[in-house]
């Protein structure tokens, strides 16, 4: 009966809660469209595809120093440990001891006891011992099963975050990166605009002293080249503080790291493969975290149910005792025990009936806020791609602008170089020119940086299949670029 009665399990079997999952992104109708292999997968080392071989190395450095994927890695080992405790008590509990003693009894002590009984010898008196005993709580109604469901579920819900803070951590490093880039090039372009700034309050001065303009000119050159200064003071200040998030994110004192500047940097913005809706919730590492914390409080029910019934325990104890080591293990010496335990809470003033209550009230919970972050989730891609697809036409208008006021500065440089033109109106024209490519490399900055923001609210290459429980890493992507 007990054997039979441990293939049941009481409480609820465990179904993934039911989310609204709509067949395609809003914002994402073009991607579909144009990519080749829209069930395609991101690369998990997704960073290789910016071909910067100083961001490989940031991102790889963060892998290992990072604390707070550290911090990740032994939440999961203490979820792991938990898993083996909880199994551990599927199984019987062994003990051996052996113990030893040595007492003496005066005359009078024994007198004092009584000793026409017999009951106390006055004397020296030696006692050896040796035992084994053995303790096994049946599993009648699957409450150890669903402890080490639930402990396992919390394990993977754990396993899904440490692959979340390592996602994380790669696109702040990609980030913070990028907008370090886009600094470079922002101080580079800010600096020339100084020179020209500088050059024209010269001229400005010069042409004033000659009486050919009046002060308010002056005044005028000398406040464009006051902001151009303090926009290249705000920009060199951002720069320095995404170099020190840097070293935070490698694990690396601020004072002992720095990045060589690269004003002419190219920003590169590519393909990311992207995924059906339906498959995002696989691709999640919090989608996945937080499916794995509804299971694990699933099972939690059935733990609290089966409190409510008896449990068996079998127990077994064995060994030898005498009053001399020498002749303790022999067959006079034995004894034994052997008998089942069988127990039941009568009341407990409804301890029970609340634990069950806790039990699926928090299943609720965890249900909830499963269903709110594949909410998020659908949310986050969607602001990704929308912000993709408008960052795209900006850039092709500021591209189109740069090439415009590109065509308007050569032609004003060949009236210049012909005497057609004046020096003065040549910088005017130039300043457009700067402004105008500063406008397109920023957009190009923002593409880049919109791209790192797909790519990590898409899972950055982590996937979790639901067959085998556990998490597969994609290696590779064969999308086209949208």
């Amino acid at each position: 009966m007990a054997l039979a009665a441990a293939g049941c399990a009481v409480g609820p079997d465990y179904k993934k809660p039911a989310v609204d999952i709509p067949a395609s992104f809003k914002e994402g109708v073009d991607w579909q469209r144009a990519n080749a292999n829209p069930q395609a997968s991101l690369s998990s080392t997704w960073w290789m595809d910016y071909h910067d071989d100083t961001l490989t190395s940031l991102i790889e450095q963060a892998q290992k120093a990072n604390q707070s994927i550290a911090q990740a890695e032994a939440a999961y080992r203490l979820a792991q440990a938990a898993v083996k405790a909880s199994e551990a008590s599927l199984f019987p509990t062994i003990d051996a001891g052996m113990s030893g003693s040595r007492s003496g009894t005066g005359v009078g002590a024994a007198g004092a006891n009584g000793t026409s009984t017999g009951v106390l010898q006055p004397g020296t008196h030696n006692f050896v011992a040796a035992d084994v005993s053995a303790s096994w709580e049946l599993d009648l109604w699957g409450g150890i099963r669903r402890q080490v469901e639930s402990s396992k579920e919390s394990a993977q819900a754990s396993d899904a975050q440490l692959a979340g803070e390592r996602l994380s951590i790669a696109a702040s490093v990609a980030t913070d990166y990028f907008e370090l880039r886009r600094a470079d090039v922002d101080i580079g372009l800010l600096k020339q605009q100084q020179q020209i700034d500088t050059d024209v309050l010269d001229m400005t001065r010069v042409s004033y002293a000659q009486g050919a303009v009046s002060n308010d000119s002056v005044l005028a050159a000398q406040d464009n080249l006051e902001l151009v200064i303090a926009d290249l003071q705000t920009t060199q200040t951002s720069r320095e503080q995404y170099e020190h998030a840097l070293a935070v994110l490698t694990g690396v004192p601020p004072g002992k790291f720095s990045i060589a500047p690269e004003p002419h940097y190219a920003f590169v913005a590519p393909a990311v493969p992207l995924a059906l809706p339906s498959q995002l919730l696989e691709r999640r590492y919090d989608v996945v975290s937080a499916e794995r914390s509804a299971a694990a409080a699933n099972a939690k029910i059935g733990v609290a149910e089966a409190a409510f019934f008896p449990t068996l325990t079998l127990s077994a104890q064995g060994g030898f005792q005498h009053n001399a080591l020498a002749n303790l293990f022999s067959v006079p010496n034995r004894f034994w025990t052997l008998g089942p335990d069988l127990a039941a809470t009568i009341f407990d003033g409804g301890a029970r009936t609340a634990a069950m209550h806790e039990a699926r009230a928090a299943y609720d919970q965890y249900a909830a806020a499963y269903r709110q972050t594949v909410l998020t989730a659908f949310q986050s891609v969607e602001d990704s791609l929308s912000s993709w697809n408008h960052l795209m036409q900006q850039e092709q208008a500021f591209a189109d602008i740069y090439q415009r006021n590109k065509r308007l500065f050569d032609s004003e440089h060949a009236q210049f170089e012909f005497g057609a033109a004046s020096e003065q109106n040549l910088f005017t024209q130039q300043l457009t020119l700067l402004l105008a490519q500063q406008n397109l490399e920023d957009t190009q900055a923002l593409l880049t940086l919109s791209s790192v923001t797909l790519i990590r609210n898409l899972g950055g290459g982590w996937q979790w299949d639901d067959a085998n429980v556990a998490p597969v890493d994609v290696l590779s992507s064969s999308a086209s670029k949208p």
